[in-house]
């Protein structure tokens, strides 16, 4: 795990060493154990090293093919690289070190752009090919790991994070208002877009090359999409129980492997639960983290957010060495600043309190497990995919999945919230952006289980993806690998094939609520406290059932409570206060009468007026 940056300029202009130090240099934080520059002629590659596999000097990077052709940057861990090593070695290729850096560079050298096909892993690389003037980079299958670009028509430059680029002096800094639009629609961008005009992110499961000669020239291509689907792989619900029990206790074992401490991330739920029971049986007294919260002043379901209790019983049962902290309302406010710097545009969700746990971790380990991708792939979220699982043609579902994911302000509200930028975004239709998430998804669909599988297809591609970005940017704050070993390539391909009767319980029965029907709403929730259904009947071997059979409970703290009581001092001084940066792109009188909304508790805003605040951080970071 690293941070990798670099730039190609046009035709042959040589390349500023001082440049690549100063990007390097913004990535301090991604690889505090060693850095390396490489800078010939037009091609300037720089890397970041956090040594995980191989400390020796001899997994240095920029890495090198034996006859100098090649030059490697790279960032990830492929967990089959053992096994690539040795085909590749039968090969005739030669090998100095242990790494799977190596393993990709000997990889690209052999099979060109197909080598991502035989990965297993996270990464984000680059190869710069020092005859052909070629620039090659990729990123794995699900985006764990991110990779940004800027090109214009005299240079390409990528780096691990958006702060790497901007390094570069000829990159400048303007909002874009397409992404913000994108964002306060759905708390999240779908598009490559960022909050920063010209630097994009590469999307996941995509290779793109760069020729540098005569002109600069970019091509993008995906390698690799989701694809969930009703596919019957066996004849009984028993096999389906074998099969992924095999296959995840496989997925752990492959992510084990490491020449330095390995932890688990122990939230008190059902994956990260069993992730640390299969680890424990492979390092007894292994460390665990939870982090949990102070509900002294929470009111509602946040009475329940803090899991703590769940974790430390379980951490007793693996015998885990076991670490927790605990948040007040006042480390969130604290942290912002800090956090915005690293997580650059905010995504999905309130993220401090996942710096706090990679800060926590980070004192005792270097790597950790997380049980991301748990629910995205086995059915985790019924209550959302029951929403339209019942739509009577692909553009009703559009339609009602569409409106489900406005997670920040009611659509009727858009255009009086961004009346300073209308004229900027008033061509942006977000039912597009949202609707073309499926354009490589077949929309032929016609029953129930379709839906979600569709759904399931969405939240992979969206929701999924924006996590793992947080996760990238907050563990690596901390120079700490973060893990997920329920993105392992083969578990995932089966997980997405397996059939909807296995994952949700009472799809016939929800799909009959009458929308007239009196109580529908009570109901609907009642009926949608399933999920999960093969995962729970697996993980029953590994964990308690009240783990396995107590409803999903996200990691997140009590905002809602916080924002109208100890944190309303806070919130009215920076988002209350009409000369704050962010009412230079917002209208500041429809801002506060959603935030009145809030404060005076006739409508739950939390992650709105989160995402004011992460805006208005981001601009005094990034624009200012």
């Amino acid at each position: 795990m690293c941070g990798i940056a670099g730039f190609i300029n046009q035709n042959n202009q040589p390349a500023s060493p001082i440049y690549l130090k100063r990007m390097n240099e913004a990535l301090v934080h991604r690889g505090p154990d060693g850095e390396g520059e490489y800078v010939k002629e037009c091609a300037a590659i720089g890397h970041r090293r956090l040594a995980i596999i191989d400390l020796s000097p001899a997994g240095h990077q920029p890495m090198l093919s034996k006859n100098g052709r090649y030059v490697l940057t790279y960032n990830g861990e492929i967990y089959n690289f053992n096994e690539l090593r040795l085909e590749l070695k039968r090969m005739g290729y030669p090998f100095l070190s242990r790494t799977d850096s190596e393993v990709v560079l000997h990889a690209y050298s052999a099979w060109g752009k197909d080598c991502v096909y035989r990965f297993n892993g996270m990464f984000a690389f680059a190869v710069w090919d020092a005859v052909e003037h070629v620039l090659f980079l990729a990123r794995d299958r699900y985006g764990i790991k991110p990779l940004y670009y800027f090109i214009d028509d005299n240079i390409f430059i990528f780096a691990s994070e958006q702060k790497a680029i901007l390094a570069h002096p000829l990159v400048s800094r303007t909002l874009d208002p397409e992404a913000l639009l994108e964002y306060f629609t759905f708390q999240n961008i779908f598009t490559d877009k960022t909050f920063l005009q010209k630097i994009r992110l590469l999307p996941a499961g995509s290779w793109a090359v760069v020729h540098a000669h005569p002109r600069l020239t970019y091509v993008q291509n995906r390698y690799w999409d989701f694809s969930f689907s009703e596919e019957e792989q066996f004849s009984s619900e028993a096999e389906y129980v074998e099969e992924l029990d095999r296959l995840f206790k496989q997925a752990v074992h492959r992510q084990l492997i490491t020449d330095v401490e390995l932890g688990t991330y122990l939230s008190g739920g059902m994956d990260s639960g069993s992730l640390t029971a299969i680890a424990a049986k492979v390092y007894p007294y292994i460390k665990s983290f939870t982090c949990g919260f102070d509900l002294n002043s929470a009111s509602g379901i946040e009475l329940n957010f803090d899991e703590r209790r769940r974790a430390e019983y379980m951490s007793y049962l693996f015998k885990t060495e076991h670490y927790e902290m605990v948040l007040k309302s006042g480390d969130m406010e604290r942290i912002l600043p800090k956090l915005a710097w690293h997580i650059e545009e905010p995504r999905v969700g309130q993220s401090y309190p996942n710096y706090y746990t990679a800060q926590l971790a980070s004192k005792f380990v270097k790597v950790v497990l997380s049980g991301a991708g748990g629910d995205e792939f086995f059915g985790g979220y019924p209550w959302r995919y029951y929403r339209a699982d019942s739509s009577q043609s692909f553009e009703e579902y559009i339609d009602k999945y569409y409106q489900f994911w406005q997670r920040l302000i009611p659509n009727s509200a858009v255009k009086k919230l961004f009346a300073p930028l209308w004229s900027e975004v008033q061509h942006v239709w977000t039912r597009d952006i949202f609707r073309n998430v499926f354009h490589q998804h077949a929309p032929e669909v016609t029953l129930p289980e379709d839906y979600v599988n569709h759904s399931l297809y969405f939240e992979a591609k969206t929701f999924l993806h924006g996590l793992l970005v947080v996760e990238d940017k907050l563990s690596m704050a901390h120079g700490l690998e973060t893990r997920v070993p329920f993105l392992d390539n083969d578990l995932v391909d089966f997980a997405m094939k397996i059939p909807i009767r296995y994952k949700l319980q009472r799809l016939s029965e929800v799909t009959k609520i009458n929308e007239n029907e009196p109580g529908k709403v009570n109901k609907y929730f009642e009926r949608t406290k399933d999920g999960k259904k093969l995962l729970r009947n697996v993980m029953q071997k590994y964990i308690p059932e009240e783990v396995t059979r107590a409803e999903k409970q996200g990691f997140s703290g009590p905002d809602a409570s916080w924002f109208k009581g100890e944190s309303m001092d806070y919130v009215m001084r920076i988002l209350y206060d009409k000369k704050a940066a962010l009412y230079q792109y917002l209208d500041f009188a429809s801002a506060k009468s959603l935030m009145d909304e809030h404060l005076e508790g006739r409508c739950n805003r939390r992650l709105f007026i989160w995402s004011l605040l992460s805006f208005e951080h981001f601009i005094r970071k990034y624009l200012k």
